[in-house]
């Protein structure tokens, strides 16, 4: 059964076959109309969304097919007490591709565990968020021709930017990727992402300002500082509104920089951007919408899996990331993987101790 968990899973071939679809859609939609015809999207959103909601049902809906699924949990039997298992085997039994939104990261990888047909992470928590970068990728593409060669500066928050952590992982795929990462010292990339580009060779130097480094990039790649992923409040208040993106700030970047954004914004983008030519992140989120349709395709037309194997019972979380979805699902099997030679958990890749 294939599932988009992790975008560090896609080999460069299927994510190249991926665009040139994604490509197709966007030249000829009207040719696409009828590709998922009888198919069903289920939709679990178990945090807020705008975007990722709303495209992923639209891309649907667009190629023919059907949705049905929550936006509150509160709604579903989740609030009654149902374990993640139970209602992925349910929901998965009426769908043929299910798409999941969580808090807890690892969400994605234990759903993928218990269902009968493809299961598409569409953000778990502060770790992955695959479907973003399948939009950052073709508004790349689709806009500069390569993604080969880029300097990438990633700016805000780092530690909890899901989407940032995706986009590092499929850069891996590409030639010559320079990064810069721009945060504040707390909110540095997770240690497990620096293990992730050392074990892959990839450049990066991490930076606490923005203006000395925007010389030198050809995208600009803007994250707010995520409010909800914060336990100390006095935490977020240091650090909301320390990178503010301005048209004088502009000034000095490459004419044909790209300015993207996964959104929502807050204050990290001055509205007198969204002129400049340069800023392309409303195009970013029309072109994932096209991105996820290639993605719905590739994957609602899979055969169902009603046999599948059967997965260890566990007894207690290994991982002790108070954020990860053992935390909260105790069966779920202690599934362990290898990032830079350390040793972490297989759902939300935090370093086992």
């Amino acid at each position: 059964m294939r599932h988009l968990i992790d975008f560090g899973d896609v080999p460069r071939q299927e994510w190249d076959a991926l665009y040139q679809r994604a490509s197709q859609i966007m030249d000829a939609p009207e040719k696409f109309i009828d590709v998922c015809r009888g198919k069903v999207m289920a939709s679990l959103f178990y945090e807020p969304s705008t975007r990722t909601n709303f495209s992923f049902q639209t891309a649907m809906l667009r190629l023919g097919g059907t949705v049905f699924g929550f936006a509150d949990p509160n709604s579903s039997s989740v609030a009654k007490g149902e374990t993640l298992k139970d209602t992925i085997k349910m929901v998965s039994g009426y769908a043929d591709v299910v798409v999941i939104r969580a808090p807890w990261e690892g969400t994605a990888k234990a759903a993928s565990l218990y269902s009968s047909v493809p299961v598409v992470n569409a953000g778990d928590g502060g770790h992955m968020h695959p479907t973003q970068t399948t939009a950052d990728l073709t508004t790349i593409t689709r806009l500069r021709g390569s993604v080969d060669g880029l300097c990438l500066g990633l700016c805000g928050d780092l530690k909890n930017g899901r989407t940032v952590h995706s986009l590092i992982k499929a850069m891996a795929k590409f030639k010559d990727i320079k990064f810069f990462l721009i945060s504040p010292r707390e909110l540095a990339v997770p240690e497990y992402m620096r293990a992730f580009m050392r074990e892959n060779g990839m450049w990066f130097t991490e930076v606490t300002g923005l203006e000395s480094v925007i010389p030198q990039l050809d995208v600009l790649y803007m994250t707010r500082i995520q409010r909800e992923r914060f336990v100390d409040p006095l935490e977020y208040e240091r650090n909301k509104g320390v990178y503010v993106l301005t048209r004088r700030k502009l000034e000095r970047a490459k004419p044909t920089m790209l300015v993207m954004h996964p959104l929502p914004r807050v204050d990290e983008i001055a509205v007198d951007v969204d002129d400049d030519p340069r800023a392309v992140y409303f195009r970013q989120a029309r072109y994932g919408m096209f991105a996820r349709m290639a993605l719905l395709e590739h994957l609602a037309l899979q055969p169902r899996d009603d046999d599948p194997p059967p997965v260890e019972i566990g007894t207690r979380p290994v991982c002790t990331n108070p954020r990860c979805i053992t935390q909260s699902q105790p069966y779920l099997p202690p599934l362990v993987r290898k990032i830079g030679g350390v040793d972490c958990c297989g759902f939300c890749d935090a370093a086992l101790r």
